[in-house]
């Protein structure tokens, strides 16, 4: 049976207007009712199913629109994530800063886009370098690193010094020839090296970075973005000789030939400038721009910002950090000495006992921001139990997203009945 509206049967019989579409009058839209009725068994009989069309009043139309976009709108609004509220104005391209301890982002704009980074790349180069080789080991400059274009710490062909020294060239004059030597050093090959550099980022998150130079001179398909690289940095920052070299101004090593030394000197104002400045890395060319990786760390908090593109850099990262500093602070969720919960207690001679974090958790938190601790623990612990033993674990979610994590373990001696029963037992014996 075909179901068709009144329209769609015109060929078989020409449909009447429906009762709801009736004239105002009563007595004609009792006759149109009536007439309706009839047509619609005429046109069964016949083998149609009729739905009538019925049309809504302008106004009610106009009423549920209204309702639906108002829902529509309020749906968008809970459902985008809270990193929009982060977006800032910015002079750069691209920026971002996250906090080093959480990795937590605390403002950004256009941080997913893939741009070129200059000898930014140098972050990645460094951190691979200190990772897969042995500080004092000699890097000899061949004849690939020898004359690269661009910043160079004037190596010559056959010049060796320690990875370590390497590494200071690499980051505080931003060797080009020293990002090939130490490249051809690890990886065998400069190529290899870069496969490395891309693998390594993968590790460690970066889903938008690809690495075809050790040093970031101009190359098509060498790109990453403000997120990764910040990412990259983050994880930079863990390793102590980095830290220290990062945050050098000057710094001098061995000129292989000659009387003196090579004297270093950073090109990142911000050491010199901007209050608890950390680093980290320069970077210019005609088609990425000015890049720079930056940190500081003030009243107990560490934060990492890159901007890429960005034509007044130290200055614009300074007024985003100054930004950041004022509006988050470090809050202590967890710690040792701060209880983290209770845990039943089964054969024990206490019904509970007391849980813990083996380390301090801080995140920072904007005003009116509160940090939520989720326990991943047992419902109960068997006696006897002692203090630093391993329970489960906890997160601190602020806004629906896990920030931290730590190891929750009992804070306090649990007794277990049975044992005491038995030193009874012992102690009565003996005095018999």
């Amino acid at each position: 049976m075909s179901n068709l509206e009144p329209e769609q049967v015109n060929q078989a019989e020409s449909a009447p207007s429906s009762p709801e579409n009736a004239p105002e009058s009563p007595e004609k839209k009792e006759e149109s009712a009536l007439y309706y009725t009839k047509w619609q068994q005429r046109m069964m009989k016949k083998g149609y199913v009729v739905t009538p069309k019925v049309k809504k009043p302008a106004k009610q139309n106009a009423i549920e629109w209204i309702a639906t976009l108002v829902g529509a709108l309020l749906l968008v609004l809970l459902l985008i994530p809270r990193a929009q509220a982060e977006e800032v104005a910015t002079s750069a391209k691209a920026c971002i800063i996250i906090d080093e301890a959480s990795g937590r982002v605390l403002l950004s704009h256009n941080a997913e886009t893939p741009l070129p980074m200059a000898s930014t790349t140098k972050v990645m180069t460094a951190l691979l370098a200190i990772e897969r080789g042995n500080l004092g080991d000699p890097v000899t400059c061949s004849r690939n690193a020898f004359g690269v274009p661009g910043t160079s710490i004037y190596l010559s062909q056959g010049e060796t010094l320690s990875l370590r020294d390497m590494l200071y060239g690499l980051m505080l004059a931003s060797g080009n020839d020293a990002a090939v030597a130490i490249a051809e050093h690890i990886g065998g090959t400069a190529e290899e090296f870069c496969r490395m550099m891309t693998a390594r980022a993968a590790e460690l998150g970066c889903q938008n970075t690809v690495f075809l130079t050790p040093h970031g001179l101009p190359c098509d398909g060498h790109y990453t973005t403000a997120h990764d690289l910040a990412l990259i940095a983050r994880q930079a920052m863990t390793q102590p000789l980095f830290r220290e070299i990062v945050s050098t101004r000057r710094a001098t090593i061995p000129w292989e030939g000659r009387p003196y030394s090579r004297v270093l000197s950073s090109n990142n104002k911000l050491l010199a400038t901007y209050e608890g400045a950390t680093g980290i890395k320069t970077g210019y060319t005609r088609k990425a721009g000015r890049c720079l990786v930056f940190g500081a760390e003030r009243n107990g908090m560490r934060i990492i910002g890159v901007v890429l593109n960005c034509p007044d850099w130290f200055d614009e990262a300074a007024r985003l950090m100054d930004a950041c500093f004022e509006t988050y602070t470090m809050a202590r969720v967890l710690g040792p000495t701060m209880a983290a919960g209770k845990i039943a207690v089964i054969d024990g001679r206490q019904a509970s006992a007391r849980l813990c974090a083996m380390q301090d958790l801080r995140v920072p938190l904007c005003e009116g921001e509160s940090a939520q601790v989720v326990l991943d623990v047992p419902q109960a612990v068997r006696a006897p139990g002692y203090a630093g033993q391993h329970i489960g674990t906890a997160q601190v979610v602020v806004g629906g997203k896990a920030l931290a994590s730590c190891e929750i373990v009992l804070s306090e001696y649990v007794e277990s009945k049975r044992l005491a029963l038995d030193v009874r037992r012992v102690v009565s014996r003996w005095m018999l």
